[in-house]
């Protein structure tokens, strides 16, 4: 018979588990089972507050002014909406600027609030109000897509501006917009078409003259990403019918934000991981044609699915993220990181930044409505505002 050989430390350590086996196999048969919650788990990032909830609608936009005060909007897409735009005091909700505007009325479309998705106060004293005339994500109602500027201090609509016909497709959905009064008599206005069905594109409004053109329709950087999956809590996203047949989720150019100096235009479609960048100035420039102008978008990269994107004074850019409940912030020098964090950061939405060095964001589960889950409605209420300290100013628009 064969003599096995051990070297000295082989043999040390037989000999150890030898004495020390027995005790080994005790410990372990005794041991009892770890509960799920004692295990390792993901860690949360940052440390956002609560600032309202909402118990009835479905919130996406909401926007702080210069003096502190908060405005929300809740676009008409299926819940009960009794008004599209409020101010939010305390944990109350109030019509804004009145609850007559705030009635639907097709036979009024411009001078009524027919479907609200973005609210942007302007630092200038004023709210602009960007209705879809979409409700439901239907057809634009004919004269309805409009831009309202209401003064703060009087709470009366100054100024309205119902966007030419030609710049309002039968698919267009005017999505989120952003404001610089640098340049032109009255400034300007970049506003994304988020169309669900047909081609996206960016909407260059003169505010002083109310005329519009479209820019980048169609364009590679407006459209939903090619093969775009999107992942939300773990579960594919789609449009799932109540027959069993599905779509994909395919929406085009959502979030918006503008450099600090006005020079740069960002945005992102919503099917898409990639952030865009443009010069304004060529997007104002009638002589340069759409292929020049498609020649000249910036491919910066991915940054994570986004809704809503900002810009504030110091040039960084904040993105979120919904498959990874995050929102994340572009350093000047291009560098990601991620800011927030958690389980509760269901769909992060539009991101303003304060005037008291917070960036807010509306937290909706937009992946749970009815549409993704054949018709069944996984959302649970309330919805909510968050903030989260970032110690930076907005963006400057003058």
């Amino acid at each position: 018979m064969r003599t096995r050989r051990f070297t000295r430390p082989a043999l040390a350590l037989a000999v150890s588990l030898a004495i020390a086996g027995p005790a080994l196999l005790s410990a372990t048969a005794q041991a009892q089972p770890l509960t799920l919650s004692e295990l390792a788990s993901d860690r949360a990032i940052g440390q956002p507050e609560v600032v309202a909830t909402f118990h009835g609608a479905m919130p996406t936009g909401v926007t702080v002014t210069q003096e502190g005060r908060i405005f929300v909007n809740f676009p008409r897409w299926g819940d009960d909406v009794p008004f599209t735009v409020a101010e939010v005091k305390g944990n109350q909700l109030t019509a804004y600027p009145n609850r007559e505007i705030n009635q639907p009325d097709d036979a009024k479309p411009g001078e009524r609030f027919l479907s609200v998705q973005s609210v942007v106060a302007d630092g200038q004293g004023r709210l602009w109000v960007l209705d879809t005339a979409a409700p439901g994500f239907a057809e634009p109602v004919k004269g309805g897509a409009k831009l309202v500027a209401i003064d703060l201090k009087t709470n009366k609509v100054v100024k309205t501006i119902v966007f030419p016909a030609e710049v309002i497709r039968s698919t267009t959905y005017v999505n989120d917009v952003r404001f610089d009064f640098r340049v032109g008599e009255a400034g300007v206005a970049y506003i994304t078409d988020s169309s669900l069905s047909g081609t996206g594109g960016i909407i260059v409004v003169d505010l002083a003259t109310g005329s519009a053109v479209r820019r980048l329709t169609g364009d590679r950087s407006t459209s939903p990403e090619k093969g775009f999956v999107p992942v939300v809590e773990g579960e594919t996203l789609l449009q799932r019918h109540a027959d069993g047949s599905t779509a994909p989720f395919s929406v085009a150019s959502d979030g918006i934000a503008l450099s600090p100096d006005g020079k740069t235009l960002y945005y992102s479609p919503l099917s898409s991981r990639y952030l865009y960048a443009i010069s304004t100035a060529l997007l104002r420039d009638p002589n340069v044609s759409e292929a020049q102008l498609s020649a000249a978008v910036q491919d910066l990269g991915e940054k994570g699915a986004s809704d809503g994107l900002e810009a504030d004074a110091s040039g960084a850019v904040y993105a979120g993220d919904y498959e990874r409940n995050s929102i994340r912030k572009r350093e000047p020098g291009g560098e990601w990181r991620t800011i927030v964090h958690g389980p509760q950061i269901l769909w992060p939405d539009t991101l303003p930044v304060g005037p008291d060095g917070y960036l807010y964001f509306t937290v909706n589960q937009l992946n749970r409505q009815p549409g993704f889950h054949a018709g069944k409605d996984l959302r649970q209420k309330p919805y909510a505002l968050l903030r989260v300290r970032i110690n930076a100013a907005p963006a400057p628009t003058r």
